[in-house]
């Protein structure tokens, strides 16, 4: 019996009812004052760092599988739940948003969504619809949880689920461009 495994990034689809519905590795559990990554070589989980301030991740954090954002990484994407789920957990994603933010002077975009199959957050379908104080602690979130690092985060806008819509279908395309051909060859 052969076992393949597959790359998180490369080797994951998207999803089939992309950009509407999408594929989510976590990296980081709602909660967490870890900063975990994808290793981009091996696929593995990856301690980047301890958050140097004490803040937690408020929601479930990872990224979106063959995309390819601005920052030269996987598209970024938040998914709400009910729970904290494990790190390297893959789930259906509905996007409902993004928040465009500016990290160290790069565009570095998260898409806002709920985890498909959470009766306790499912229902949501357009950011419009999340409580006021969610953008207010995510704003706070990401503009602060950098600072004693000296690193500078701003949070530019919240982006309805249309224009989110378009950076998830732009990155899939971006990933398809820069990488397919790359791994076509293989």
């Amino acid at each position: 019996m052969t076992t393949t495994i597959s790359h998180p990034w490369h080797g994951v689809p998207y999803g089939a009812n992309a950009p509407r519905i999408v594929n989510a590795v976590i990296e980081i559990p709602q909660g967490s004052r870890a900063k975990y990554e994808i290793d981009k070589e091996s696929g593995l989980l990856k301690l980047d760092r301890v958050i140097y301030s004490s803040f937690y991740y408020p929601c479930n954090y990872g990224f979106i599988p063959q995309t390819y954002g601005d920052d030269k990484d996987p598209l970024d994407i938040l998914v709400i739940t009910s729970l904290p789920v494990q790190a390297l957990c893959l789930m259906e994603a509905k996007v409902v948003g993004v928040m465009q933010m500016v990290d160290s002077g790069d565009a570095d975009d998260k898409i806002i969504a709920v985890a498909a199959n959470d009766p306790g957050v499912n229902h949501y379908n357009n950011i419009e619809e999340l409580p006021r104080h969610f953008f207010e602690e995510l704003r706070h979130f990401f503009e602060e949880y950098k600072k004693l690092e000296n690193k500078t985060v701003v949070v530019e806008e919240f982006g309805d689920k249309s224009m989110a819509l378009k950076v998830v279908q732009d990155a899939i395309e971006t990933y398809r461009e820069h990488f397919s051909p790359k791994l076509l060859t293989k």
